[in-house]
């Protein structure tokens, strides 16, 4: 994958991305044996070789899951009532945490990761992740209420929005929703703030990654996926 210079030295550990433009501009980095000084020059975190005061560098691998997040599992690294986590379900020796949370009872897509700066990327709120829901209410969806949560709901002394709300079936009780706000129970509350129950939801989508995997199975992010979210997303 093509990455920032500055991100792939600090990525080895041995300083942070700040002091690594320091450390480029001072001529103290060289790619494949050519000092480089331009902070915007990219280079392949698996084909190029990367020296800082003569000594090879090595970043740390990163690692990007998928898990199709099923029912009954906290979206946490460990949990003080022994409950059964998220990173329970995935095989890996490497430490890794969720991207944002969902719900003990809520299902569908969690990316996890250890890259810190791919988890700052989807979790910042000016980032403006998209996220599509399935949603179950206890009651059929009026349409002025429909209208009212594209326009603007008052939560916790806020305004928040859906971005697009489809009705799915001729019940208006099962509705699909796309945010692009992380806050806790986001959907549920904002239901809530109409009067509705949210009795199911699934994550369809995160970040146009969709849960194209069984319930409770998990794959790795493919590089093309990974690079597909930078493109896309990183400013």
């Amino acid at each position: 994958m093509l990455i920032r210079l500055n991100r792939y030295i600090a990525n080895s550990g041995i300083t942070s991305r700040r002091k690594s433009e320091e450390f480029i501009l001072q001529g103290r980095v060289s790619v494949n044996n050519k000092v480089v000084t331009d902070l915007a020059y990219k280079v392949d975190d698996e084909k190029d070789r990367v020296m800082v005061d003569e000594e090879k560098i090595h970043p740390k691998k990163h690692l990007y899951f998928l898990l199709n997040k099923p029912k009954g599992v906290v979206t946490t690294t460990d949990d003080e009532k022994q409950r059964k986590t998220v990173v329970d379900l995935i095989k890996t020796k490497e430490r890794i945490y969720p991207v944002g949370r969902l719900d003990y009872n809520t299902t569908g897509v969690l990316l996890l990761t250890n890259d810190g700066e791919f988890s700052n990327l989807l979790t910042h709120p000016g980032n403006k992740i998209p996220r599509e829901y399935e949603v179950k209410i206890d009651n059929p969806l009026a349409e002025e209420d429909r209208i009212k949560l594209l326009k603007g709901v008052s939560l916790d002394g806020r305004n928040a929005v859906f971005i697009k709300v489809f009705i799915n079936d001729s019940s208006r009780k099962n509705v699909k929703v796309v945010a692009v706000e992380g806050r806790n129970h986001f959907v549920k509350k904002m239901f809530g703030a109409l009067g509705y129950t949210v009795l199911k939801l699934n994550r369809k989508k995160f970040a146009g990654v969709k849960a194209d995997i069984p319930l409770g199975a998990y794959r790795k992010l493919t590089r093309i996926e990974v690079e597909g979210i930078y493109k896309q997303y990183a400013k």
